[in-house]
């Protein structure tokens, strides 16, 4: 931060919301993005105020000063409140200019000075440089945010801006020279930029405070001060001419009977933003020549951050003419000429001091393409140039973020498409996680019915082996020629059918032992597909695609599981299909996957939620005793592995079919500690 300069403008950051409007609007770029935040780097701000004007929710601020103007006029001194001319478009309800007057009189300030006079005598100053023929174009230094952009933008033509004061360092002066040395003077006006100038070191006793026009209207609130509480009276002399009309553009030249003569163009005027950092940097590369250059930073002062309404702004350019038109109409001009002559003999010359805040140009053309790379601008017409984050095209965002003062999240293209794959990403999670709720419920549902077969066989088997026992014998005993044999050879044939159903029951449990061995896995597939009819109608494909073939487990309970599986696939295609096996390795080797799929009439989600439970089946009674896939699920857990299953029975949504996905470890825990387990 260069000497003498203090920070005028701040953010508030609860209400920053990321717009990067600010960052559009500042020509200067002195506006810095961290983690989502909108930073004022003080260094590089010239205080022009337009991030305040264009923040719709006031984030942009800047510092009041309203308790040392008080401080101010408590003391013992005499205090003199000069007035920007723009005022007339601050306060447009007030036609009479003396109401103003005495509004701010009642405050408590002892004169209220015009700084249109201020500004009569800087322009007369600007029309003995433009006829003494200069030697270089110059550049109006009214506006002390195009000083301080030069200074700190262009340094290189800081020789260019005229060595002449402002009107408010030339009417402060005229105080001075007027009404004493001990004369305390208050700047008011809608200029934020006024602030830092003031506070330059060779401006040093001349201007003490430096309030806008919203702190103006800020401290008559505060004592109630209206129009109609208040005497009009008029402004203290020196009296201004049409130094009223300076404040809006090309007003400068006019003050003095100067034109713009688009013929000659001897005389270049610009305002705003876009303008005059066109114009200056035209001017810098030799593409422009002038004998003057009349650049203000807002609209014409009209506009100006301190405004308290930047709406309606050609009623407020109105207002200001009425009253410059009215004042003229009343001043003494012999009066005028006389001050006027009498004041130009004040030293109203100035310095500047280059104060450099460019940043290092960047000839690294492969580490801005890297940098356009990383948010999705791969190709120069992925450059879309929306100006969305702050900076005119892609480049300059790249070659900002490399300045560290940019991020690349800024880029709302690239934000909306990784918001996509964040949501995509999102979806694919919440559908696993869908999954593994319904896989848990499932669980949790095959559990307490695990304990309850658990509990129902360890209580029917005791009375059942002894109703098998007795009914063999009595079987065994009896003559083949007798009445009751037959009877009695159906209640041993369905004795023993309980006793397959509780042994059903125990498996589903995870009750019985397991006996591990080192098998290989094709031997499983094998001996699984022994067990079956395989009808012609049917196609087997088989792939075996394991690094290492051996698996430890129960080799007669694997099978079983294989087994069922195998003959449901094949009962699910009636019409004939094609049946596959795969077997492979996950992706550590740990794990031995295998899928067991159809392409028969698939299952629907209904039954697939009950397809585990014992005795559910879709068979036809006598058919099937609903205990097939529950005692796979059970073999399964004892074994560690898991069982998934995932079918399409809508023709509309593809093909249909079934595959179960049965995942085993290849290694097993010793027969002594899986008994435990289990």
């Amino acid at each position: 931060m260069s000497a003498g300069e203090r920070e005028i403008i701040y953010t508030v950051k609860d209400r920053c919301r990321v717009c990067y409007t600010c960052v559009r609007e500042c020509p200067a770029k002195a506006i810095k993005i961290m983690n989502g935040q909108a930073e004022i780097m003080t260094e590089r701000c010239i205080a022009c105020g337009n991030c305040i004007r264009v923040c719709s929710r006031d984030a942009k601020m800047f510092v009041f000063s309203i308790d040392r103007v008080k401080d101010l006029l408590n003391s013992r001194y005499k205090v003199a409140a000069i007035v920007a001319p723009s005022i007339s478009g601050e306060f447009t309800d007030i036609k009479d200019f003396r109401h103003f007057v005495g509004m701010i009189k009642a405050l408590g300030f002892d004169y209220v000075n015009e700084v249109a006079f201020g500004a009569e005598l800087v322009a007369s100053k600007y029309k003995e440089m433009l006829e003494s023929r200069p030697s270089r174009p110059l550049i109006s230094t009214s506006c002390p945010a195009i000083v301080s952009y030069v200074e700190k933008h262009h340094p290189q033509i800081i020789d260019s801006l005229m060595p002449v004061v402002s009107p408010m360092i030339a009417t402060a002066k005229v105080i001075r020279e007027r009404y004493g040395a001990d004369t305390r003077i208050v700047f008011i006006g809608p200029c934020i930029a006024k602030k830092h100038e003031a506070s330059k070191e060779q401006f040093d006793g001349l201007i003490d405070e430096v309030i806008s026009f919203v702190e103006l209207r800020r401290m008559f609130e505060e004592k109630k001060i209206s129009e109609d509480r208040v005497e009009p009276q008029e402004f203290d002399p020196p009296v201004a001419g049409k130094g009223a009309i300076f404040p809006i553009s090309g007003g400068m030249l006019q003050t003095v009977d100067l034109e713009e003569d688009f013929v000659k163009g001897e005389i270049i005027v610009a305002e705003g933003r876009r303008d005059i950092i066109e114009v200056l940097r035209e001017f810098e590369e030799g593409y422009l020549e002038a004998k003057m250059f009349d650049l203000l930073c807002c609209n014409g002062c009209i506009n100006g951050p301190g405004m308290s309404n930047n709406k309606q702004f050609f009623f407020k350019r109105k207002n200001i003419s009425d009253f410059a038109k009215r004042r003229y109409d009343l001043i003494d001009m012999e009066q005028w000429q006389k001050d006027l002559d009498q004041f130009l003999k004040l030293d109203l010359s100035r310095e500047f001091m280059a104060d450099d805040q460019r940043f290092p140009g960047t000839s690294r053309t492969d580490e801005v393409r890297e940098v356009l790379r990383k948010f999705g601008k791969k190709e120069p017409e992925d450059e879309l140039n929306c100006g969305a984050c702050g900076y005119d095209t892609c480049y300059e965002h790249a070659v900002a973020i490399i300045q560290g003062i940019a991020e690349s999240e800024m880029c709302l293209p690239y934000t909306i498409e990784k918001l996509h794959e964040y949501i995509e990403e999102l979806d694919v999670s919440n559908k696993k996680l869908e999954s593994t709720q319904a896989a848990l419920k499932q669980s949790e549902k095959l559990a307490s019915m695990g304990q309850l077969a658990a509990g129902i066989a360890h209580e029917v088997n005791n009375p059942l082996g002894v109703v098998i026992m007795y009914s063999h014998i009595l079987l065994d005993d009896m003559d083949p020629s007798s009445p009751f044999y037959r009877d009695l050879k159906l209640i041993v044939q369905q004795a023993d059918r309980c006793k397959k159903i509780v042994g059903g029951l125990l498996n589903f449990a995870r009750k019985s032992k397991v006996k591990i061995d080192e098998v290989n896995v094709k031997r499983l597939i094998n001996n699984g597909l022994k067990t079956l009819l395989i009808p012609r109608s049917v196609d087997l494909e088989v792939r075996i695609n394991n690094q290492n073939p051996l698996i430890e487990c129960d080799h007669d309970q694997i099978v079983q599981v294989f087994s069922n599986l195998f003959k449901n696939a094949i009962d699910a295609m009636p019409g004939g299909g094609k049946l596959s096996i795969l077997v492979d390795d996950d992706s550590h080797g740990d794990m031995v996957n295998f899928r067991v799929r159809d392409t028969g009439t698939g299952i629907s989600k209904d039954i697939m939620e009950k397809m585990f439970e014992p005795f559910f089946t879709t068979k036809e009674t006598g058919q099937g005793t609903g205990l097939g896939l529950p005692i796979i699920y059970g073999i399964i857990k004892m074994h560690r592995g898991t069982i998934k299953v995932d079918s399409n029975d809508d023709p509309a949504k593809g093909p249909t079919g079934t595959t179960f996905y049965v995942s085993l470890p290849r290694r097993s825990v010793d027969e002594k500690n899986n008994n435990k387990t289990s």
